[in-house]
């Protein structure tokens, strides 16, 4: 009989093929976790201080930024723990909580994303009735509701993960504990796992991403019929940058989880960019194309930095 002791720890072997980079990648990507945090925190300190950001579409504004304070920092802070020389060892209770947190914040993204395109299509195609459809109840359900069924997804998706038996090897040729990177160090057959991981991790985002294909496909139309230059101009800028960060986030998703032949390399690369450059350029999109948010920002740094207000 095969001793099947339960492993305790799991050792990440980080970015494939990046062996001597240590010192560069440490550098790059702590670059890009100081960034991601600084700018998502000044959006939220933008929203909180400015009572005419407090609408539904900047209370979704507010709360992307939140998950993309706390999305980076699932893998980085380990990732750059052990790029800085240090242990690459995780605790199994370590693992479990990075492929939930992973799975919960991305989960809670992709449906705010969905809720974020609703609201524009409210806004837009329904603008006399936008604040009886969008009240503050029917905001706050839809803002919590984005996390609860991201919970309940992640818990699946955990749940099925670690329910197989690990007793070696113990060393996960990734950057942080994933779920496809996990089922190969399983003791035990993971084909019907795979196929009913695969059918989940890609239905969901899938579905959310035909809503707003439907959403913003009556949008154009409402926008089309706008007679006014300006309104049309006004009501493009205000989608596009929304367009912009669901473009970004929807195509590393495709090309981690749905493609049939998964590289490492390129996972690892895809995943890195979904991890830390996407949640960087959010601030940067959302702020650089919208008035209000640049002005409630440009109080926010004055006030920061104690500059007189011009």
């Amino acid at each position: 009989m095969r001793n099947e002791s339960v492993l305790t720890e799991f050792i990440l072997l980080g970015i494939p093929h990046t062996e001597g980079l240590e010192a560069m990648l440490f550098v790059l990507f702590l670059s890009f976790y100081i960034f991601t945090l600084i700018g998502n925190l000044l959006i939220l300190l933008a929203i909180v201080s400015s009572t005419q950001l407090h609408t539904p579409m900047y209370v979704f504004l507010g709360k992307l930024s939140v998950c993309d304070i706390f999305f980076p920092s699932v893998s980085s802070p380990k990732m750059l723990f052990y790029l800085s020389g240090n242990s690459r060892a995780i605790s199994y209770a370590g693992c479990v909580s990075q492929v939930f947190f992973y799975h919960f914040l991305g989960c809670t993204e992709c449906f705010l994303y969905t809720v974020m395109a609703y609201d524009r299509f409210v806004a837009i195609c329904h603008p006399l009735h936008y604040t009886i459809i969008m009240s503050h109840r029917v905001c706050t359900i839809l803002a919590m509701g984005t996390s609860f069924f991201g919970c309940i997804q992640a818990t699946f998706l955990t749940t099925l993960t670690f329910q197989l038996p690990y007793c070696g090897p113990s060393e996960v040729d990734y950057y942080f504990c994933d779920i496809t990177v996990m089922l190969k160090l399983a003791c035990a057959d993971t084909a019907s796992l795979e196929m009913v991981g695969f059918i989940s991790v890609g239905l969901m985002p899938l579905s959310c991403f035909l809503l707003i294909l439907t959403s913003y496909s009556c949008i154009v139309c409402s926008i089309l019929q706008i007679h006014s230059a300006d309104g049309r101009h006004r009501a493009f800028s205000t989608c596009s940058a929304h367009l912009t960060a669901i473009l970004l986030f929807y195509m590393p998703v495709v090309l981690i989880y749905l493609r049939p032949t998964p590289s490492p390399c390129l996972n690892a690369t895809v995943q890195v960019l979904n991890n830390l450059v996407t949640p960087m350029l959010n601030p940067f999109i959302y702020s650089l194309r919208n008035k209000e948010v640049k002005s409630s920002l440009k109080k926010v740094l004055q006030q920061v930095a104690f500059l007189p207000e011009k």
